[in-house]
């Protein structure tokens, strides 16, 4: 087997292993492995193509992956031409800027971001209003290939891709708004039941507590309201006696303390003083002593 089928093989596994819910492509047939179709999902909003859903073919050359493989399109898009090899920096237009490490998936994923580029003289492309081109995406979905999908519609050929995306644990667009709607309602509706669950059970204590009132507690609180005004009124006279008790702290504060502490070094200088005197004197005394010694004996 050549270098050449055993990577369009692994690349033909590699997309069924790890499928993506934006586009599927496959050989044609078993006998032929470079003659591929694929089925491409228009670019997201606010995009002209969001809603379409378009088919194509993809050639690829014997000597694979060294250059690139050719695309066209079959389904009318309003941006390439119809069954006319596409013009792109990953088809064989421009082989100086393929790589060789680029496959089938990259160049799909390249086809769908390319999309939303104007076509400027462009080999292939097409210059036409956005109102044409969202007529040929709602009209795409329902084109049917009559050589690889036996009649199916694009739709429904995506639509089974997907299944074997969720299976796969893909997330496919659109089932997280559909989860999210189905837990608001959820939620809705768990409300309204504890709204008219509240309600009941507030209109039960209404009624109980209706012969409350009638005991007349405004009396009661009156009686009880004038007791706690004689401790706020003596209250006051307990404050004054407070303040005295502040006032001697500021008398305390000044410290001689630090005083005492600076008057040692004080005393131990004055009381060095006349030590240091006294052994200068003993070293003179004793240098006179020497010399006169010395001088007497160099007169004898």
């Amino acid at each position: 087997m050549s270098p050449s089928l055993r990577r369009l093989m692994k690349e033909a596994a590699e997309l069924s292993s790890s499928p993506s819910p934006h586009f599927c492509a496959h050989p044609v047939s078993d006998t032929n492995l470079y003659d591929w179709h694929f089925t491409l999902a228009g670019p997201p909003e606010p995009s002209p193509y969001a809603s379409g859903i378009y088919h194509g073919r993809i050639v690829l050359p014997p000597t694979y992956p060294l250059r690139p493989p050719s695309f066209r399109f079959l389904t009318p898009t309003g941006r390439f031409e119809v069954n006319r090899e596409i013009c792109l920096s990953i088809s064989g237009h421009h082989e100086e800027s393929w790589q060789p490490a680029w496959g089938i998936r990259t160049a799909l994923l390249a086809i769908r971001s390319f999309m939303d580029g104007e076509a400027k003289g462009q080999v292939g492309g097409l210059d036409v209003s956005e109102e044409v081109r969202r007529e040929y995406a709602v009209q795409s979905r329902g084109w049917c290939c009559e050589v690889c999908e036996g009649g199916r519609s694009n739709e429904e050929v995506l639509g089974s891709w997907r299944e074997v995306c969720r299976e796969a644990g893909v997330e496919v667009e659109g089932d997280g708004e559909e989860k999210k709607d189905g837990k608001d309602e959820k939620d809705e509706e768990e409300c309204e039941v504890e709204k008219e669950e509240s309600h009941d059970t507030v209109a039960q204590p209404a009624q109980t507590a209706a012969p409350i009132p009638t005991p007349t507690p405004t009396p009661t609180t009156t009686t009880q309201t004038p007791q706690p005004q004689t401790p706020t009124e003596q209250a006051p006279p307990s404050n004054p006696p407070i303040t005295p008790a502040l006032q001697p702290p500021p008398e305390y504060r000044p410290q001689p303390q630090p005083q005492p502490q600076g008057q040692p070094p004080a005393t131990q200088q004055s009381s060095d003083g006349p030590w240091l005197d006294r052994a200068i004197i003993g070293v003179l005394i004793a240098l006179v002593f020497m010399i006169l010694r010395r001088v007497a004996n160099s007169d004898d």
